[in-house]
C-alpha cells in the first residue's frame, strides 16, 4: 500500500513533463524576442521622425452653437 506522499510524488511527476516546461520556456523566449523587436523597432520609428517648426498660437475664437442655449421642458 502506498502512503499519501508517495502518490502525490507520483501525481506531480506525471503532471509536470520535461518536454512541456521546455515548451513553455521556448514560448516565452519566442514571446520576449518579438516584443524585444518590436520596441526596438517602435524606438528607431520615433528616432527617426523630423522635427516640425513650431506654429503660432491660434487666434482667440469665439463659436456659437445652434441649440445650445435652448431650454428644454419636460
Amino acid at each position: 500500500m502506498t502512503t499519501t506522499a508517495e502518490q502525490t510524488n507520483q501525481q506531480l511527476e506525471l503532471g509536470l513533463n520535461a518536454g512541456q516546461r521546455a515548451a513553455r520556456i521556448a514560448r516565452r523566449e519566442n514571446r520576449m524576442a518579438r516584443a524585444t523587436w518590436w520596441f526596438n523597432k517602435m524606438r528607431s520609428v520615433v528616432n527617426g521622425t523630423m522635427d516640425w517648426p513650431p506654429t503660432d498660437a491660434p487666434l482667440p475664437e469665439q463659436t456659437f452653437l445652434p441649440g445650445a442655449y435652448r431650454q428644454v421642458r419636460i
